[in-house]
């Protein structure tokens, strides 16, 4: 039980003695309407008692005025331990006298009082123009409460879109039943259970097709009896064993989505497609890039919810890039790097191969390399089942026919997941592999960095919306087609459509742009950078004390560039004067921290670093100096970036302009009308799984009301977790930041999340939610702003097409910037919508999930899209929209700078300032 407030008893007749020996006292903002000033820091606010005495002093402050008039407290729902500690609430009998005073007769009782904790799931209510708030139930211990309203926007043009889900159909008749098994005498052996129910004389009543799981049994067809008895006999002794199957009841559709997602990966084997991850591919439609040593397969992923449209099949086309290179290729590779220094190839030869995916081409399989048997090679014997001695060449002569070359090759080690039913059994398990025969999958990050490999690959992968809609026609085809694929959705009763889901959407207005002087609106491609380099940005940082480091050899690559700064920089509105030059003899890391650590002032605005060549750990040294110990605005660059005269122009006015947002500066804005007292804040979160560190959580918050100035800060967390558990310190700062720059709290705040998938949905929306409404008790019991979460996801395989007709033949295309989509491909209990933000030239756009987790403003669904689709046009780093909005990237940024690179926190004095652009 909570302890009680001191001198305040337990809400009773202590708190009515407490109210006559004390004068009464207002609240923040209630009674004469004069002003008074909001609690930021201090003592805590006196606690609001609720109980037999808070009738008693309800009754003497009406006793003491002349209206007869009630003013009713806000009272919180009722019930036992719901609010926790420290909350300084006491819950009495009082509650019923006070309502009773202020509640007519025959009315319900209101509940005012804001909840801080989130609910995970809102249904739809029918379509009102209105938007209402209700309380929803929680789990024990859980206050939540979201407004259950229309979610569908109408604002915009309408357009006619297309998606890349097929709706399955049911066969009538037919549905999936549950029935629980049992066994007399009892069976504990789950094997032994499923062997029974494959026996014939079981398979001859219930039928072959069916799911067991040791317990429940589903089957597509019902038996006559509610309970059905069979006799049979123990595979293993003979004796007589009855089996009763009880009927449960059919199964709802969306209760059978693991089981249908269960029958389509059975249907990808039947169609001959191999698994490699999670994904089916085609290894018959291989594709060949020899140049580079690679082969793309085509391949599909499926996946089966119960969305507002109903029950759907999620396809879309994929591709998997493999390498044409074995493992003992890398090893040969290895051998010449190490110069056969034995020490040096295994620590190489561990770091290249341990964690990589091998197919083995033999049978079409992938396996994760956990480790390699030095003491192994293709001459040692194993045990087979049968119990016989052979050697890994014999083995795989006589089983494939293929003859191993290398005989002295160490062998790969992949070790099993353990199942569920006997770990310890399968974790004595391993797998053998010989390295000849193990082809690599993936890119190496050498491949991904070089700009000729990836624009050869993008050549096969990079589709486009008529090619997609092709692939899953094909799709729909070979299950057609297929007698064995056809036939096991038909035992279940399932059929899948011909064509896929045509829907209707809308196009948002295109949004005007702000510069100092002029604005403009937005052409169709969302792509504004000729208009930003013509014009002069709102807030201009003249550059008068900046400093150039720059190695001999790239001497005049730096006059080149310094010279083109200074014809760029007027157009803009940005001053400019002649740099501080230090030319380094050489291009060591310390030459360069050398020269930062001598030059560097409180006087220099900005450091401008000229590398010869891209260093990971040149650039880390540099920004853990310019960030962490000596903090000033930083900027890198690579001298090739600034070789090509023919581009030195436009590359260096994105320098200066990234210059600019760095030193506080501000290019641009947006006509957002709800901007008053309004914090909108960005999350997300970045993972160092390779050093095995912590991961970084990046929080950035708006400082002005028109969004162009941000506050960040980073934090650290246990490694690989997504679940934040330092949010409320973050948050917490950005409220003080932002009552210091403006001197009043906002009273609206939007906080965007990125990175959630949609199993942790549930954990955010209860977590971290209420970490951010926990914070609004430090700043007064008065402190009530409205709070919105939205959740973000950009790794989704949604597909958006844009359905054109023209004569006579129907094509697709990708939807414009601003096209929004929120029914019937949203999720049935969330409160969501896609939007496509970005304009893409080449292959097909992906759209981004926006899930609204946790809302209390009442904002209408067309503002919230709206204001969303606003944000990704305010990202500085790029003259364009983006597929997120601006706080997202920013938080994305510091996260990964952060991750990789500093590994601390960076200085507070650039906490104002967007120094990891």
């Amino acid at each position: 039980m909570a302890t009680p407030p001191q001198g305040y008893g337990r809400g009773g007749r202590g708190a009515l003695l407490a109210a006559l020996s004390q004068k009464e006292t207002r609240r923040p903002g209630q009674g004469d309407g004069s002003s008074t000033e909001k609690k930021i820091e201090g003592a805590p606010t006196p606690p609001l008692v609720l109980g037999r005495g808070a009738l008693g002093r309800l009754l003497l402050s009406q006793a003491a005025q002349a209206s007869s008039r009630v003013v009713t407290p806000s009272v919180p729902q009722i019930g036992r331990g719901i609010l926790g500690k420290g909350t300084g609430i006491s819950l009495g009998r009082g509650i019923l006298g006070v309502q009773s005073l202020s509640t007519p007769v025959g009315a319900k009782f209101a509940t005012t009082t804001k909840t801080i904790s989130p609910i995970s799931e809102v249904q739809p209510s029918p379509a009102s123009s209105s938007l209402s708030q209700t309380e929803l139930s929680v789990p024990e211990g859980k206050l939540s409460k979201l407004s259950l309203k229309d979610h569908k926007g109408e604002a915009g043009k309408p357009l006619d879109l297309e998606v890349n889900y097929l709706r399955l159909k049911a066969i009538p008749g037919m549905g999936v039943f549950e029935y629980h098994v049992s066994f007399n005498p009892s069976v504990d052996s789950k094997n032994i259970r499923f062997r029974l129910l494959n026996q014939a004389d079981i398979e001859e009543v219930i039928g072959k097709t069916k799911t067991f799981d040791g317990a429940k049994l589903y089957l597509p067809h019902k038996l006559q009896d509610p309970m059905t008895a069979l006799s049979t006999k123990l595979p293993t002794d003979g004796s007589a064993v009855t089996l009763y199957f009880k009927f449960i009841g059919q199964v709802k559709p969306e209760d059978c989505i693991h089981l249908f997602n269960v029958l389509f990966r059975k249907i990808m084997l039947t169609l001959k497609m191999t698994q490699v991850g999670r994904n089916y591919f085609d290894p018959k439609g291989g594709i060949a890039i020899p140049q580079h040593k690679l082969e793309v397969w085509p391949g599909y992923v499926t996946s089966i919810q119960m969305y507002e449209g109903g029950l759907l099949l999620n396809c879309d086309a994929s591709f998997r890039i493999l390498r044409t290179v074995t493992a003992i290729d890398v090893l040969m590779d290895i051998v010449k790097m190490a110069r056969r220094n034995e020490q040096d190839f295994r620590e190489l030869a561990v770091k290249q191969l341990i964690g990589s995916v091998v197919l083995t081409r033999y049978n079409n399989k992938t396996y994760r390399v956990d480790d390699v048997a030095w003491d192994l090679n293709p001459c040692k014997t194993f045990t087979t089942h049968s119990g016989n001695e052979i050697s890994f060449m014999e083995y795989y002569k006589r089983s494939y026919d293929i003859q191993i070359q290398d005989e002295n090759q160490p062998l790969l080690i992949h070790r099993p997941k353990p199942k569920k039913g006997d770990p310890r059994e399968e974790m004595s398990k391993f797998i053998c592999l010989v390295p000849e025969l193990c082809y690599m999958t993936g890119l190496t990050d050498d491949m991904r960095s070089d700009f000729k490999v990836m624009k050869d690959i993008a050549v096969h992968t990079r589709v486009t919306p008529n090619q997609r809609q092709a692939a899953l026609q094909q799709f729909i085809n070979n299950i057609n087609t297929n007698s064995e694929a056809k036939q096991m959705l038909a035992d279940w009763g399932v059929s899948v459509e011909s064509g896929i889901v045509a829907v209707g959407g809308r196009l948002l207005p295109s949004e005007k742009l702000l510069m100092k002087n002029k604005s403009f609106y937005t052409n169709p491609e969302a792509d504004w950078g000729r208009n930003i380099t013509k014009e002069a940005v709102i807030s201009a940082v003249h550059l008068n004390n900046w400093l150039v480091i720059v190695s001999k050899r790239d001497g005049c690559k730096a006059n080149d560039f310094i010279t083109m700064m200074k014809k760029v920089c007027p157009s803009m509105g940005i001053n400019i004067c002649e740099p501080v030059r230090l030319t380094l003899k050489d291009d060591r890391t310390e030459s360069y921290l050398r020269a930062l650590r001598d030059n560097v002032n409180q006087q220099v605005q900005v450091v401008v670093i000229i590398f010869p060549t891209s260093r990971d750990d040149r650039y880390s040294a540099i920004k853990k100096l310019c960030c962490i110990d000596m903090p000033v605005p930083s900027q890198v660059i690579n001298a090739r970036t600034i070789s090509n005269h023919q581009k030195l122009r436009s590359v260096t006015q994105k320098i200066i302009l990234q210059i600019n947002c760095k030193l506080g500066g501000e290019l641009w804005a947006l006509e957002i009308p709800i901007r008053e007292r309004t914090m909108i804040c960005g999350i997300d979160v970045y993972h160092d799984i390779s050093r095995g560190g912590k991961s970084v959580l990046g929080f950035v918050s708006s400082l002005n009301q028109s969004f162009t100035r941000w506050f960040s800060r980073p934090a650290f967390q246990q490694s690989g977790q997504e679940i934040i558990d330092c949010l409320k310190l973050a948050f917490l700062g950005a409220l003080r930041k932002y009552y210091e720059v403006n001197h009043d709290l906002p009273k609206k705040i939007f906080i965007f999340r990125d990175g959630v998938s949609h199993s942790q949905m549930k954990h955010i929306a209860e977590y971290e939610v209420e970490q951010v409404s926990s914070c609004f008790q430090h700043f007064g019991e008065s402190y009530e702003p409205t709070l919105s979460v939205l959740v973000v996801q950009k790794r989704i395989n949604t597909r958006i097409f844009l359905s054109l007709n023209g004569r006579g033949h129907k094509s697709l295309d990708n939807p414009p910037s601003g096209t929004i989509l929120d029914h019937t491909v949203t999720q049935q209990n969330w409160y969501d919508f896609f939007l496509v933000s970005q304009h893409v030239r080449q292959g097909t756009v992906t759209p981004t999930h926006y899930v609204v987790i946790y809302d209390s403003s009442n904002m209408r669904p067309d503002w919230m899209q709206r204001l969303t689709y606003k944000l990704t046009h305010l990202y500085y780093n790029w003259p364009g929209t983006i597929r997120v909005p601006a706080p997202c990237q920013y938080a994305h940024k510091l996260a990964c700078l952060v991750g990789q690179n500093l590994h601390k926190d960076p200085s507070v004095e650039l906490s104002d300032k967007l120094f990891y652009l």
